[in-house]
C-alpha cells in the first residue's frame, strides 16, 4: 500500500479572525451545533490526552457530556488510568475531529473533579444498563475473561433489581477548564486556517491569533 496516494484536498470553507466569536466557548457552541445538525456519528467524541507519572503520554476517546463557560465535562471511573494520570498531573489536552466539515479543534486546560451531586445528576440520566456497568468495571485493570465480567454484571443486576441505582463513590466527572483553544479549518494546498485563543489573566479575556498552517 502506498500511503502517499491517500490524500484529500480541503475545499469546504475558510475561517478568519474577525468572523469567529470573541469568546471561544461561543465559537465552540457554534461549531458543535453544526456538527450535531450535520448528523455526524458521535459529534461529542473527543480525544483526551494525559501524561502519567512516567512522563509517557496516553490518549483515548471519551464523550463530552456537559459544556458551558466553566469548561468541558466527561465521566469515568476514578481508578482508571486517565484518572490516575490526572491526579499526578492535571494538565490535559482535548481534540475534536469532524472530518465531514474538514475541521478539528484543540483545547488545553486543567482537569478537576466535579461535585458528587453534579456526577449523580448526570448518572441518573444514563440508561440503567450503563449505570450498572459503572459498578462492575474496574476500568483499566486486567481481567481474566469476558465471561467473568458478564457474571459480575448478572450479580449486580440482581443486587439492584428494584429501585434507584446509587452512584458508585469511585465514579464521576471531571471538568476541564481551558487555557487555550485552536480552531482548525482545512484549506486548499494545505494552507489551512488556524485561529488560536489564549487566556490572558483571570478575567476571561481571550487573545485571538492566526497561526501559520
Amino acid at each position: 500500500m502506498n500511503l502517499s496516494d491517500l490524500r484529500k484536498e480541503y475545499t469546504r470553507a475558510g475561517i478568519s479572525k474577525k468572523n469567529l466569536a470573541p469568546n471561544p466557548f461561543k465559537q465552540f457552541e457554534i461549531w458543535f451545533q453544526q456538527a450535531v445538525d450535520g448528523d455526524l456519528l458521535e459529534p461529542n467524541a473527543m480525544t483526551l490526552s494525559t501524561v502519567g507519572p512516567d512522563n509517557i503520554p496516553s490518549a483515548r476517546v471519551v464523550l463530552l457530556k456537559v459544556f458551558d463557560n466553566n469548561g468541558f465535562v466527561f465521566f469515568t471511573n476514578y481508578s482508571s488510568k486517565k484518572a490516575k494520570d490526572i491526579a499526578q498531573n492535571p494538565n490535559v489536552a482535548l481534540h475534536f475531529y469532524w472530518p465531514a466539515f474538514e475541521r478539528q479543534l484543540r483545547i488545553n486546560g486543567i482537569a478537576k473533579k466535579i461535585t458528587a451531586k453534579e456526577s449523580f445528576d448526570y448518572y441518573k440520566t444514563r440508561p440503567r444498563g450503563s449505570q450498572l456497568g459503572a459498578w462492575i468495571s474496574e476500568q483499566s485493570s486486567v481481567i481474566s475473561s469476558r465471561k467473568l465480567l458478564e457474571m459480575q454484571f448478572g450479580k449486580i443486576m440482581e443486587k439492584f433489581a428494584k429501585g434507584q441505582i446509587p452512584l458508585p463513590d469511585f465514579w464521576g466527572g471531571y471538568r476541564i477548564k481551558p487555557s487555550s483553544f485552536e480552531f482548525w479549518q482545512g484549506r486548499e494546498n494545505r494552507l489551512h486556517d488556524r485561529i488560536s485563543y489564549n487566556l490572558i489573566g483571570d478575567n476571561n479575556n481571550w487573545q485571538k491569533n492566526r497561526l501559520a498552517p
